[in-house]
């Protein structure tokens, strides 16, 4: 498909532009293989087809996008998983990084807070036959307990502040991906290594801008601060 290899083509552009902020020149050739699997039109509605494989995010409804594709390929290379690993993304959106993270790991757990999207990407992906893909409602700031340690973590809105809860749900030797900041402000991308004794390994990778990170714990977190 001539849109999927131009799409192909400008992660890889912009992965070389990148290269001074993300450490590398390539991404792993594990994610760019999925990067070519997955068809993102998919994740679409019929009237942004056209806007499918531009190098960019669409906004899929509720206030929420679909991220750019360097985007999704630059978090799913940071994350550094393998075939065997069980991941927790937070915010499924449209579906289409949990479809490209179920093509590089055995298990993918997922929570949306938006329960219309929830819904509407697990009925996607279950048509499409990414078989190892669990969708939940639910805040994704306190992560998914039941099934942890993960084995890497990727959230896909930006959050003031590092949740502690996803922390705690990583596996030692595991990262989570994470955009930090304020809404409609300077975001920075993000990589935190747990390693032995919860000692946290943080890095910036470069600046970002995603939708923010909503749900009940703003409400926790407010009531805890005034107390």
């Amino acid at each position: 498909m001539k849109a999927l290899n131009k799409m192909l083509h400008d992660i890889n552009m912009e992965v070389n532009q990148t290269r001074d902020f993300i450490g590398k020149g390539s991404l792993n050739s594990r994610v760019m293989t999925a990067m070519g699997q997955v068809l993102r039109h998919n994740f679409l509605p019929d009237s942004l087809q056209d806007l499918a494989y531009e190098n960019g995010p669409v906004p899929i409804g509720s206030g929420q996008t679909i991220s750019q594709p360097y985007i999704v390929a630059l978090m799913s290379d940071l994350l550094n998983t393998k075939a065997t690993d069980r991941v927790l993304e937070i915010g499924i959106g449209s579906g289409y990084q949990a479809a490209i993270l179920s093509k590089l790991v055995s298990e993918v757990y997922t929570i949306e807070v938006l329960e219309n999207l929830a819904n509407t990407a697990r009925a996607r992906l279950t048509v499409l036959g990414y078989n190892n893909v669990v969708v939940r409602t639910g805040d994704g700031y306190f992560g998914w307990p039941e099934h942890a340690p993960y084995d890497g973590i990727i959230v896909t809105a930006a959050a003031p502040e590092i949740p502690a809860p996803l922390i705690e749900q990583l596996r030692i030797g595991a990262r989570l991906v994470i955009p930090v900041g304020l809404p409609y402000s300077y975001q920075e991308l993000m990589v935190l290594e747990k390693r032995a004794d919860d000692e946290i390994k943080t890095k910036t990778i470069l600046g970002v801008s995603f939708v923010p990170l909503t749900g009940n714990h703003k409400k926790v977190n407010s009531n805890d601060r005034s107390q």
